[in-house]
């Protein structure tokens, strides 16, 4: 095991980035103008006094007929229950791309927009919990005969009411186009390619993007199925995948390397990139994956060691790994922590503060603190990061890997994946440029969206409504919420995944820049839980930037897996007062599970936890480093904010392989009287934490509560506690 020293802030200007990547790829993209829709949808009510049937009337007064009799002062009012539903006739199967509702007083809180052929069987084009009332023009995209407005909450004690449901169609009119190409910064590679063609390429974009840390150029590299004799340096805001559907259809033969050299040999600022989806067999016998946040492995398949450390062995402070398999040893040496799930490997070298596996085949025993490791035999409920792929006639498509419960080693050890495929058909493929009004009609006519690389600019809000909905990003494609609105948000729905994003705050304060269900979610999920996964959160570094909290959690049952929320530290926009940001992640959801919280620097508590029965598997925060003095950050009692806040009304809360450190460089007398504060019942475990006091700037006088060893000190030596209570 090598020293290693705390990790400071950054002083260091940065290279200017080499000149834009000028190779021809085989994507080319058109801009926004040639996206248009490929036709109107049509001004007709194909409702119009269509036969019209409810589950319910109020009295003979409000019929079903009267919601599409186009006369504005009637309208149709169910009983006062829960659910109703009122449906119309269209006379022949048609194409559905627009239905508006005018509500009456009572309005439905929720409701779905569905379809069918035979007036049994539905589908749901449309979903909600938060409906408005007043007129509600949706657009949607699907086929049937019959719709349907199916009402399942209320807002008022009365029951629906609508004056109208007019339904327009067209022959995909007006609906956006699912599909296309993927842009110019996604570049596919063949196996017919030369040796020197792949690797020049790969090349180029590593010179334009190896200390690129805070531009605007993103990469996705994507290989079809095949061998390939090409080392692959990774810099920042690059993606590496294989696009087999499996990861051993696409072996690289030479290496997949994460240095530190453009920082000194310093790989403490080694965030923003990953690797995906493929083999690896190294051609000197160790793969090098020397990153610190934001940079997953997943589905990677390394036929040889896995090195986690810089060349030189110096600083390091990941890192994630998750459906992995190593066949020989993982070598963290300075790594600071790190999380594995679900995995498979050779064997572990050593460890350095807090290292843990979950559900991980060849894991080292539980033994924390001496050796640092926590080990949990099995991940209560887990499931994969969507990914993108080619089926066996080249089209492209995107698995949906299944819910897996007490899980334990690699999906595909025993054969492929189980799960569901999505044909790229079914996405908006969207392109920087594309606002979030395009943005949003696309997920309304119930497309998945699918973000290429680049810079996205929000004007207002992407709103995720529909059940399942998937929203991947390949090559780091970058949110930025305008004018101070949140930039998502996600209904109280079933199943959607939310993967491979990074919000970035603007330059007016959002309250939030993720929100997963809206306030007061309270619907049960748990057989098909949404996730949030390989989602990063910056405030700062780019530029000004702010933001009251990054990340809240409302839905019930929801899954988090691998998230970094960073308040920065260094880069542009910098400051006590400049890159604002109260919070990183408010989880007040019940029974939701977290792997991988990466939580930094923000100015009151990094973590709140409000919900019952959560869970987290590995916590890792830096506490803010830029406090002018004890009063501007806390100092009535206790001192400071702790890393860690679960509420004091909480019973039921379980966390393993929890550390917090300080480095408060602007007045190193600071003190945090806890790293972790929580309430004292049974109910409230946690195993295995730890404080450190970096290079001793600053004070954790106790690590949970008033439990456990002062952090302090030149030594940087981690205060344990290894049960509590």
């Amino acid at each position: 095991m090598h020293p290693v020293p705390p990790r400071g802030p950054s002083r260091r200007a940065w290279p200017a980035a080499v000149s834009a990547l000028s190779v021809v790829v085989a994507l080319a993209a058109p801009g926004p103008a040639g996206r248009a829709a490929a036709a109107a949808c049509g001004s007709s009510d194909a409702a119009l006094n269509r036969p019209a049937t409810a589950s319910s009337t109020e009295n003979a007064s409000f019929p079903a007929s009267a919601a599409v009799d186009g006369n504005p002062a009637t309208r149709w009012s169910s009983t006062f229950g829960d659910p109703q539903w009122l449906q119309v006739d269209l006379g022949t199967a048609q194409d559905i791309c627009q239905v508006v509702l005018t509500w009456e007083g009572a309005y439905a809180e929720g409701f779905q927009i569905q379809v069918s052929d035979n007036a049994a069987n539905w589908t749901s084009l449309y979903s909600t919990t938060a409906g408005t009332g007043g007129s509600q023009t949706l657009n949607v995209a699907g086929k049937g005969r019959y719709v349907r407005m199916y009402g399942t909450a209320r807002a008022t004690q009365w029951g629906y009411s609508l004056f109208g449901m007019a339904v327009h169609t067209g022959s995909g009119g007006g609906t956006l186009p699912g599909g296309g190409d993927l842009g110019p910064n996604v570049l596919v590679f063949d196996p017919s390619m030369s040796t020197s063609d792949v690797q020049g390429r790969l090349d180029a974009v590593f010179r334009e993007q190896e200390s690129n840390q805070f531009g605007t150029a993103r990469y996705a590299l994507l290989f079809k199925p095949g061998n390939y004799n090409v080392n692959a340096d990774l810099g920042f805001y690059t993606s590496i995948a294989g696009l087999g559907r499996n990861p051993d259809d696409v072996t690289i033969n030479g290496g997949v390397t994460v240095d530190a050299g453009w920082f000194g040999g310093n790989a403490t600022q080694n965030f923003w990139r990953s690797a995906e989806n493929l083999s690896i067999t190294p051609s000197g016998g160790a793969d090098r994956w020397a990153v610190s946040q934001a940079a997953p492995f997943r589905r990677v398949h390394v036929r040889g060691d896995l090195n986690l450390a810089p060349t030189g062995y110096g600083w390091a402070s990941g890192g994630y790994i998750a459906d992995s398999r190593v066949d020989g040893q993982v070598q963290p040496y300075s790594q600071q922590q790190w999380l594995t799930r679900d995995s498979r490997i050779g064997g572990n070298l050593n460890g350095v503060w807090n290292m843990v596996f979950s559900g991980v085949e060849g894991a080292p025993a539980q033994s924390f603190p001496n050796p640092p490791y926590t080990t949990l035999n099995t991940s209560p409920v887990t499931r994969e990061k969507p990914y993108l792929y080619t089926d066996a006639s080249g089209a492209y498509g995107v698995f949906v890997p299944a819910l897996r419960r007490d899980s334990r080693g690699t999906t595909w050890s025993g054969g492929s994946t189980p799960g569901s495929s999505l044909p790229l058909s079914q996405f908006y493929v969207a392109k920087p440029g594309d606002s979030a009004a395009t943005i949003n009609a696309a997920l309304g006519q119930g497309l998945n969206l699918l973000f290429t690389p680049g810079v996205y600019h929000l004007g207002q809000t992407i709103n995720v409504t529909r059940p399942g909905t998937v929203v991947l990003g390949i090559g780091y494609p970058t949110l930025v919420p305008d004018n101070g609105v949140a930039a998502m948000s996600v209904a109280d729905v079933d199943g959607v995944k939310l993967a491979g994003m990074l919000f970035d705050a603007g330059t007016a304060e959002s309250p939030v820049l993720l929100r997963l269900g809206p306030d007061g979610a309270s619907a049960d999920h748990a057989g098909d839980p949404s996730s949030v996964q390989d989602v990063f959160f910056r405030i700062g570094g780019a530029g000004p930037g702010k933001a009251a909290t990054s990340l809240v959690v409302n839905s019930d049952d929801a899954l988090l897996d691998h998230i970094w929320a960073w308040r920065a530290d260094h880069g542009s926009g910098v400051g006590w007062t400049v890159n604002t940001a109260a919070n990183g992640v408010v989880v007040n959801g019940d029974d939701v599970t977290a792997y991988g919280l990466f939580v930094e620097h923000y100015q009151k508590y990094q973590l709140v936890w409000n919900g019952e029965r959560g869970r987290t598997v590995f916590f890792q925060n830096e506490m803010p480093y830029d406090p002018p003095n004890q009063s501007a950050w806390r100092s009535d009692s206790p001192d400071g904010y702790a890393a860690y806040k679960v509420a004091d009304s909480v019973t039921a809360h379980e966390g393993w392989g929890l550390g917090s450190y300080c480095y408060f460089n602007v007045d190193p007398s600071i003190v945090a009287a806890r790293g972790f504060e929580a309430p004292d019942r049974p109910g409230v475990r946690f195993h295995d934490l730890l404080t450190v006091s970096l290079g001793g700037n600053g004070v954790i006088r106790h690590v949970v509560n008033d439990t456990g060893p002062e952090a302090s000190g030149t030594d940087t030596v981690p205060a344990n506690v290894v049960g509590y209570p």
